[in-house]
């Protein structure tokens, strides 16, 4: 809107409306200046068909698939071949973090990453997503009994920062802006807010 007065000076209510939407173009880009928590690459690869318990219940079957996974870090030790670590499964996608009750979970996973990481940077609770290819499964003893892991090999993953839970327990995170306009005999007042609310 191209809105003058006659002294050449532009309204107030037009220099306001351009900042709202100066503000807007920076919140917006600061929003998606994030990379993705699973690459591009891998999107494309991923079997999104098996269920945790498909997975679990016949390996074989699926043996070779690039599937999606996440959950809840239990143990982490360094092997000949790599960093393995043993997840608690829990419900994931593919750029939100994994869910936070562990009730959700369906059972355990072997994760094992060849490449070079210190098992002390994967400390027992630590969140993770993760797209790894299905290699079978593999029988361990587990507490007074045995048990059937599905096992993975890791090709992506993303450890999730503990700030993520705790900004998800104070509650939905809301961006709001907002805009006034007054004026009077003497001149016009106006302002722009932009913020974050819990």
């Amino acid at each position: 809107m191209n809105v003058k007065y006659k002294d050449g000076t532009v309204p107030l209510r037009c220099r306001v409306s351009v900042f709202n939407g100066m503000a807007l173009v920076l919140m917006l880009s600061g929003c998606t200046s994030s990379p993705p928590v699973v690459p591009e690459e891998f999107r494309s690869q991923i079997d999104s068909a098996p269920s945790f318990r498909d997975l679990q219940t016949t390996p074989q079957s699926y043996q070779g698939r690039m599937v999606l996974l996440g959950g809840e870090i239990l143990g982490a030790k360094l092997t000949r071949e790599g960093t393995e670590f043993e997840v608690l499964q829990l419900p994931v996608t593919a750029d939100d973090p994994p869910a936070e009750r562990r009730s959700e979970s369906q059972g355990r996973f072997l994760a094992l990453d060849r490449g070079v990481m210190d098992p002390a940077s994967l400390p027992a609770g630590t969140r993770v997503t993760l797209v790894g290819e299905v290699k079978g499964d593999e029988v361990r003893p587990l507490d007074e009994s045995t048990y059937r892991y599905l096992t993975i090999d890791v090709k992506h993953l993303h450890v999730w920062d503990a700030d993520t839970y705790r900004d998800r327990s104070r509650g939905s995170v809301g961006v709001g802006m907002g805009f006034g306009f007054g004026s009077g005999g003497g001149g016009g007042f106006g302002g722009v807010g932009v913020g974050r609310g819990y």
